[in-house]
């Protein structure tokens, strides 16, 4: 395919062997492609990347794998808009195929709420994205039999990608700001936690202003910014292990507003020796190394 007319935007549909298909759950109530449903990973064309270029950077950024990919169609597609007069934008996608068998759970993920196999009996009950059900329907009736994969390397095989996790510790006459999380959020619900994101592609103190802004539009200058924790904790035996640094913002301005309804209910200053409860327990043992004057913590290692 010629380069200059490749579509803008790229997908990987994964398939284990047993024949299911790796979904990831997008975002609802945001301005996005297709909020609210199940499609697979993928993204845009950046400057001048290829769709293969692309699509292998994507997969890497959403789900930290990287797998051998071969282009398998191209479909029509509908983002938010501007598009027309009044309607949506109109695009193409270059998806690609790969195998991949693994725990969808162990996956980070950065973007969207969740990863998950499914089978095709199950495809139609699921709020697809038209243009993912349109891809799957498309390799059922090819009839391509499922490749036969290694599973993903366990703890004691090969090295295993940790999930980087930004915090915000703001501290104001004695009490710690924390938002208490919605009761739908896939992590952490009903439970109160730190101003937090994931890195994506950007240092983490750049993510750190982001989300700050995104979240509760907060201004933070990078310069008044210093690391005051880390914990490196891991949820269960086996789960996929995560650096969650916790940075202190000396100043700041502007007042805490719930920016994400969907992800954050309410902000609230808490005094840091009576924490509201409950409290993320990594969010827990960093207020308390912080007040102990320790940079360090571990939890959940056997």
């Amino acid at each position: 395919m010629n380069e200059s007319v490749e579509p803008h935007g790229t997908a990987a549909l994964l398939v284990d062997s047993r024949g299911r298909y790796l979904l990831h759950l997008r975002d609802a109530n945001k301005n996005i492609c297709d909020p609210g449903t199940w499609s697979v990973p993928g993204g845009g064309r950046e400057g001048e990347e290829t769709a293969a270029e692309a699509v292998e950077r994507e997969l890497l950024e959403e789900t930290g794998l990287t797998v051998p990919l071969e282009p398998f169609t191209i479909v029509g597609c509908h983002g938010p808009g501007p598009g027309g007069p009044d309607g949506p934008t109109e695009g193409r996608i270059q998806v690609y195929l790969g195998a991949w068998d693994g725990d969808a759970d162990e996956l980070p993920c950065p973007e969207g709420i969740m990863f998950r196999h499914f089978d095709a009996a199950t495809i139609p009950f699921l709020t697809m994205c038209p243009w993912t059900k349109e891809v799957i329907d498309l390799h059922q009736a090819r009839g391509l039999a499922p490749a036969a994969v290694p599973a993903r390397a366990r703890p004691g095989g090969r090295a295993r990608r940790n999930i980087v996790g930004v915090h915000l510790y703001l501290e104001r006459d004695g009490r710690i700001l924390l938002g208490l999380r919605h009761p739908d959020s896939a992590f952490a619900a009903s439970t109160h936690h730190f101003l937090a994101g994931h890195c994506e592609q950007e240092s983490a103190v750049a993510c750190l202003v982001r989300e700050a802004e995104e979240e509760a539009g907060l201004g933070i200058d990078p310069g008044d910014v210093e690391l005051v924790h880390v914990v490196h904790v891991v949820d269960r035996p086996g789960g996929r292990p995560r650096i969650q640094l916790v940075f202190r913002a000396r100043r700041w301005h502007g007042t805490p507003e719930v920016r994400e309804p969907d992800r954050c209910l309410s902000w609230g200053w808490w005094p840091a020796d009576d924490l509201p409860e409950p409290v993320v327990p990594y969010a827990r043992a960093a207020v308390e190394g912080i007040r102990a004057g320790r940079l360090y913590s571990e939890l959940g290692w056997a």
